[in-house]
């Protein structure tokens, strides 16, 4: 290829590799056929909304965008002109509610000059808000003046931390589920926000669809990096697609940013086809490219101690086995730390490497909940655990062996 012919290639794989943007297109997202009949489910029954929840990172958003693109193409529902609603930080209930309502319109009857007949008007919602904070009713009235089945997504529920706005945000829900307005709520976030919001309002939980994403099998992501490829008629060779899924660890959004830069190497190359070594140094790519998880790696496993353990402890904690919320035991880190360190390991030799990591001067890696004798640990950032692999495996420090083996975040086949 010529150096033109290469930059195309690379331009038409950017556009179907998106590691640092949500996908929206239903072709390009692989698998979650459950979750999308559920959802489909809850928006064609009056009084009933979703709250989508889940690890940060396993797809939660482009989910939702894909779901959204079906419904408004197969039933009619209006959107939000944007697709979805972000909380932030800074928001609370009135503030929220406020930057819906600038997306929205309702159909007013307006009377030109001069004549009697009436001709509509699209109005912004945003345009007949009373002048004081909203209420929970006041929302209610307002999705009643838009006529058509309205889905409104909002998105990274759980950083609307004001425990006030999540009240009123339950009592919201309740609101428009037991007058039966004409609208879907569909909440995303993690499992924790999700928690919260219905201990606020235990009732609202028969008016929700829960719609748990677990993080995606091994058929899912290999399907994500052979049809990435596969559309610019480039392939992988034999198993590569299947490291690239395991070196994921079920969050597609390694699966794009390894295939993709995989790709890359290989069109340098000019190859159209992807090696083993074009992993590796795709690896190599992610890991540089992830400078925040970096910093917060280097905070936690720095020491001036050359033998020090940290590193190791971390990768016995990404390869361990965690349930579905990601918390694991320290028995379980048991198993891979004597594989790290090619002798039996037991937990004392490095349990105080584990309440360290959960310290702020380790950066607070690990996150620790329950009793003593009864402990349980897990990621503070779910996407550290697969950086944790992608990064040694950069170093030559894991062994495929030693991944193929483990306990990590892997499901083989799809559930």
């Amino acid at each position: 290829m010529t150096g033109e012919e290469q930059l195309q290639q690379k331009v038409r794989l950017s556009s179907v590799f998106r590691p640092g943007t949500p996908i929206d297109k239903q072709q390009l997202f692989a698998g979650r056929m459950e979750q999308v009949n559920d959802v489909l489910n809850a928006a064609l029954q009056p009084g009933r909304h979703v709250i989508m929840f889940g690890e940060r990172g396993v797809g939660k958003t482009s989910l939702a965008r894909v779901i959204s693109g079906i419904i408004k193409n197969t039933t009619g529902y209006k959107l939000l002109n944007c697709g979805t609603i972000n909380c932030d930080t800074t928001d609370n209930f009135n503030s929220l509610w406020r930057k819906i309502f600038r997306e929205l319109y309702f159909v007013m009857d307006s009377q030109e000059s001069g004549f009697r007949v009436q001709s509509p008007k699209d109005v912004p919602l945003e345009s007949i808000l009373p002048n004081r904070e909203l209420s929970p009713d006041d929302v209610r009235y307002m999705l009643t003046q838009v006529k058509e089945h309205t889905l409104i997504i909002i998105d990274e529920l759980d950083r609307l931390t004001d425990r006030r706005s999540r009240s009123e945000l339950a009592d919201t829900i309740k609101n428009l589920s037991d007058h039966a307005v004409n609208t879907t709520l569909m909440l995303i976030g993690v499992a924790d926000a999700v928690d919260e919001l219905i201990a606020e309002h235990q009732s609202i939980d028969r008016a929700l669809v829960q719609v748990p994403m677990q993080r995606m099998s091994m058929d899912e992501l290999t399907a994500i990096v052979d049809f990435g490829l596969g559309t610019v008629l480039m392939a992988t060779e034999t198993g590569v697609s299947n490291w690239i899924a395991r070196l994921a660890q079920g969050l597609p959004y390694y699966a794009h940013a390894l295939g993709l830069y995989s790709a890359f190497k290989a069109i340098e190359a000019d190859r159209m086809y992807v090696t083993p070594d074009d992993v590796i140094e795709a690896t190599k790519t992610t890991v540089t490219k992830s400078h925040t998880l970096l910093n917060t790696y280097s905070i936690a496993t720095s020491s001036p101690q050359k033998q020090n353990l940290f590193a190791k402890v971390l990768l016995g904690c990404a390869l361990a086995q965690a349930d579905e919320m990601g918390y694991f035991a320290a028995s379980a880190v048991v198993a891979p730390m004597s594989s790290i360190m090619g002798r039996p390991y037991p937990i004392p030799n490095f349990s105080k490497h584990l309440f360290e990591l959960c310290e702020p001067k380790r950066g607070s890696v690990l996150k620790k909940v329950g009793e003593p004798r009864r402990i349980r640990f897990r990621f503070t950032d779910p996407m550290m655990q697969a950086f944790v692999i992608i990064h040694d495996y950069s170093l030559g420090r894991l062994t495929n062996e030693l991944l193929k083996h483990s306990k990590a975040r892997t499901k083989e086949t799809t559930i």
